[in-house]
């Protein structure tokens, strides 16, 4: 009985070290906390850059798809200038290359100008959005050299359809957009010797109106393959734009069939030089 007792004492024991074990083994198998905090802070972040690309990048890939919709106006050999086929397009006939001094003011027939005497100093115009209004003889230079310029009224466009009109714009060269205070419509686009006015920044006619015009090489404006660039200081400076002047120009304002003045700039380089 002794010794039948004594084993039965062993083999309870021998549970009891096994029964501790197992609760040693259950008690290692802990919930990882930590490793499931880092997987959800790292997906988060994951999503949160994901959502601002989203976000940040709407307005590009909206406007990719308008370029692509609007691709059928793009000129060609047959159809050099599809802006006639645009309903609201307004077209005059200007003389090129009719420059002006910095000093001097041009009585333009149009608001906004989209052709006549200039400024010798072209406004640059390699996607550039201005946020205030510049001087009209400056923008109506770049128009001369194929590019498209993009008005709008300050009280009218904002938010949304600022964006919208703004991707459309930065980046793209022979383009650019400013303010014009006082505009009769919310948004006036204009090409050398044309001009398209409307209301909505979603209006497919915008993008119709870039595609047939900007860069068109078929003579519908004077100077082909002309430079976009910015001058810099002392010329246009586009950091720095001389500011746009909404008084009505005074009677020493230059007519729309002046000539040119001596020692405006020469085309050719952008210097001073004889007209």
């Amino acid at each position: 009985m002794a010794n039948g007792t004594t084993r039965k004492k062993g083999a309870s024991g021998k549970g009891a070290v096994k029964a501790a074990r197992g609760r040693s083994v259950v008690t290692q198998k802990h919930t990882p906390w930590g490793t499931i905090i880092g997987v959800v802070v790292v997906v988060c972040l994951l999503a949160g850059v994901v959502t601002y690309y989203l976000v940040k990048s709407a307005p590009q890939r909206e406007q990719k798809s308008r370029d692509e919709a609007a691709a059928a106006f793009a000129p060609s050999a047959s159809n050099p200038d599809p802006s006639k086929k645009i309903p609201g397009v307004v077209t005059k006939q200007y003389a090129g290359s009719v420059h002006i001094l910095p000093t001097e003011r041009v009585a333009y027939d149009q608001s906004p100008p989209f052709g006549g005497p200039h400024d010798g100093y072209w406004a640059s115009c390699t996607g550039v959005v201005y946020p205030t209004a510049v001087r009209n003889e400056n923008m109506v230079h770049a128009l001369e050299h194929g590019t498209v310029w993009i008005a709008y009224n300050p009280d009218q466009v904002k938010g949304d359809e600022l964006a919208q009109l703004s991707a459309r714009v930065k980046g793209k060269p022979y383009t650019m957009m400013s303010p014009y205070p006082g505009l009769d419509k919310p948004i006036s686009l204009q090409s050398w010797g044309h001009q398209l006015k409307l209301d909505k920044a979603d209006d497919p006619r915008i993008d119709q109106f870039i595609a047939a015009l900007r860069t068109n090489p078929n003579g519908v404006y004077p100077e082909i393959g002309a430079s976009c660039d910015a001058l810099g200081p002392g010329q246009f400076d586009p950091a720095n734009p001389p500011p746009f002047d909404p008084s009505k120009p005074g009677p020493d304002a230059k007519p729309m069939d002046y000539k040119g003045s001596t020692g405006a700039a020469n085309e050719q380089t952008g210097m001073p030089g004889g007209q």
